[in-house]
């Protein structure tokens, strides 16, 4: 033999089989020790999810932890994203573009459900009627979140600007105790906290208008989506027995919903019953949605002017995930 080819094919043959254990080590190496998530009493979803222990369970094979993080608002959930201290984060759709917009770098890939979870919220007795009412008035809304880009986009509706009110900036639970103990005018409140003041405290809902409620999302950091796509599916699957168990169990949910949130299961099945959890594909329906409301972003000055709001839509929306889950017709 040509000892030229020889050593030449022994080089290559040496070559292959350190890119093959390279691979392999690669291989072994994207997986992560730990996967962390938060969960939220405006997440249904998560609440079961985390009760019945599904995605420890898939993960377990692996090795791999779970970590639950509670998330009290969409600002909480983005905040943590941001800070790395978590991989998956539940938001409103359009705070999620809010902070995408202002550099967070995260993506939209599961849509948990499509809630009517904010509304504007006024005390049993006041005399105030309609939005116009609300003219120089205090309103607690939680910055960065729903409630509070519902409000804004309420008070545009009827003419009003944010200047025309006073807006104090509370967390949801604070904003629902302000309310009731009359520190406030009105309120942008979130479920389960607005479903608990209208029941027990007797709350009156001055305006809803289910198309300034977004879509409730699921959002993964870039990072992790790039380094662990196989644990964003096994997150997104584990999601999936979650939201099936719901629809197919509403009285059982309602009642996870009202231990995990500590509140009455009548309030529980006030907030499951403005819940639609039909559809977890997000897409173009998402899309088109937030951008015929990221407009008020602009015009209030919560992002950068000259900000494109289509990319950053764009960008923060990927449905390639979910496009790998098996529709089905009922929970496992």
């Amino acid at each position: 033999m040509d000892r030229r080819f020889f050593i030449k094919n022994t080089a290559l043959l040496t070559l292959a089989g350190l890119g093959s254990g390279l691979s392999l080590s690669a291989r072994a190496a994207a997986v992560p020790d730990e996967i962390r998530l938060d969960y939220a009493y405006y997440s249904p979803t998560s609440l079961v999810l985390k009760r019945f222990g599904w995605l420890e369970e898939q993960v377990k094979s692996s090795g791999i932890k779970v970590k639950w993080t509670l998330s009290q608002g969409s600002n909480r959930a983005l905040e943590y994203l941001s800070a790395n201290s978590i991989d998956f984060g539940s938001t409103a759709g359009l705070a999620a573009v809010l902070s995408r917009a202002n550099g967070n770098p995260i993506k939209s890939v599961y849509v948990y459900s499509r809630p009517e979870w904010t509304a504007l919220l006024v005390p049993k007795d006041s005399p105030i009627k309609t939005v116009a009412d609300l003219k120089g008035k205090k309103i607690a809304a939680t910055k960065g979140t729903d409630p509070y880009l519902f409000l804004l986009r309420t008070l545009k509706a009827n003419g009003l600007k944010k200047s025309d009110v006073e807006i104090v900036h509370l967390q949801h639970a604070d904003g629902r105790a302000a309310l009731e103990s009359g520190r406030i005018d009105a309120w942008a409140g979130l479920d389960p906290h607005m479903a608990s003041s209208e029941l027990q405290a007797g709350s009156r809902l001055l305006y809803r208008n289910v198309a300034f409620n977004t879509y409730g999302f699921l959002n993964v950091t870039e990072d992790f989506a790039k380094k662990y796509p196989e644990q964003v599916k096994q997150v997104l699957q584990a999601y999936e027995r979650a939201r099936l168990w719901i629809l197919a169990n509403p009285r059982e949910a309602s009642q996870i919903q009202a231990d995990e949130a500590k509140i009455s299961l009548a309030v529980a099945k006030v907030q499951l019953n403005r819940t639609d959890f039909s559809n977890p594909y997000i897409g173009r329906e998402h899309r088109e949605a937030l951008q015929a409301a990221a407009p008020i972003l602009l015009q209030e000055d919560l992002v950068k002017k000259g900000t494109d709001l289509n990319k950053v839509i764009n960008d923060l929306i990927d449905p390639s995930f979910v496009q790998t889950l098996t529709p089905k017709k009922s929970a496992a």
